[in-house]
């Protein structure tokens, strides 16, 4: 113990064995700096590291980081190597979907536990468990090995249904300890996270992504465009829709960088090159909102940085 809760929260987590960074004060939101204001030093001299690449296990830079100020605690949950359900509460003004209502389901607790009863299983309630500070819950599990699982929202794609989120590959949580607007999130069963159940293991599940699209190269696409520029494009975006996880922002920068120089001298459309792009940072399972902002970026570093007329 140190006299600093936070900091013995932090450490509480690296203890178990969990990847922890800092979050801002009383927020939810990431304390380390976004790819849009990188300054590609220290850790990012090799391209942008974002919370995810940073979060640690190491107890000194845990120290040094929560000495600095009264930092919430963000925790990686992909390479926490943890799939956690987040039940939810409903906003006030929220209207129950009609599907749910019929069942006089009120929030995510009540959802999940209608699904076990559709599904014929018990309630997943022995395992390391938060309350939020709008009185949900975090339900915390081992996520399953071989089993790529991403997050998911609400009842939209894999998701459970509604008011129950879920968080795993590219994904975090605030962390017990942590307070947001004042309000602490607080573990209420201190245990071992159990491993995800099979059935709910199956209904997160990613369907799988579709073929890449296949850009074939021609000589003239346009009257003027030669087939090596349909063959950069066709490579850089094989390159980010295969990107292995934790280069897979680098990987899309450097696609960008390179294509802008085709759009600064007109040998492609940046709305084509955008689209392409963002197709394959989707299929590389990278969060759209990250995606379009660091291709944005990047093609405006590249367009400004190759003048029209340059030599591509």
């Amino acid at each position: 113990m140190t006299g600093n809760p936070l900091l013995n929260a932090a450490l509480n987590a690296v203890e178990r064995g969990w990847y922890v960074f800092p979050l801002l004060p009383r927020s939810k939101r990431p304390a380390l700096h976004a790819v849009a204001t990188c300054p590609r030093t220290g850790p990012c001299v090799n391209g942008h590291q974002g919370w995810e690449q940073r979060a640690t296990l190491d107890p000194d830079v845990v120290r040094r980081t929560w000495s600095h100020g009264p930092y919430g605690i963000g925790l990686a949950t992909g390479p926490s190597g943890l799939a956690v359900i987040d039940l939810d509460t409903p906003k006030p003004d929220a209207a129950v979907p009609p599907e749910w209502a019929r069942q006089r389901v009120t929030d995510g607790f009540d959802v999940l536990y209608a699904l076990c009863e559709r599904n014929g299983r018990p309630f997943p309630s022995d395992t390391y468990t938060v309350v939020t500070p709008s009185g949900g819950r975090h339900l915390y599990f081992t996520a399953p090995a071989g089993l790529a699982l991403r997050n998911t929202a609400g009842q939209h794609g894999s998701g459970l249904g509604w008011l129950i989120d879920t968080r795993a590959g590219g994904g975090y949580v605030v962390a017990a300890g942590s307070s947001v607007a004042d309000r602490r999130y607080d573990v209420v069963l201190d245990t071992s996270p159990a491993p995800l159940p099979d059935w709910i293991a199956r209904l997160l599940a990613p369907a799988p992504r579709p073929a890449a699209p296949v850009l074939r190269a021609c000589h003239r696409t346009t009257g003027t465009r030669p087939a090596y520029v349909d063959a950069a494009l066709r490579n850089e975006t094989a390159n980010v829709s295969t990107a292995p996880e934790g280069t897979r922002n680098w990987t899309l920068t450097r696609a960008a960088r390179a294509l802008g120089r085709f759009v600064a001298n007109g040998k492609l459309g940046r709305t084509e090159v955008e689209n392409a792009l963002k197709g394959a940072a989707e299929q590389a399972g990278l969060a759209a909102r990250e995606a379009d902002a660091t291709i944005t970026n990047a093609l405006n570093w590249s367009i400004a940085n190759n003048p029209a007329g340059a030599a591509a």
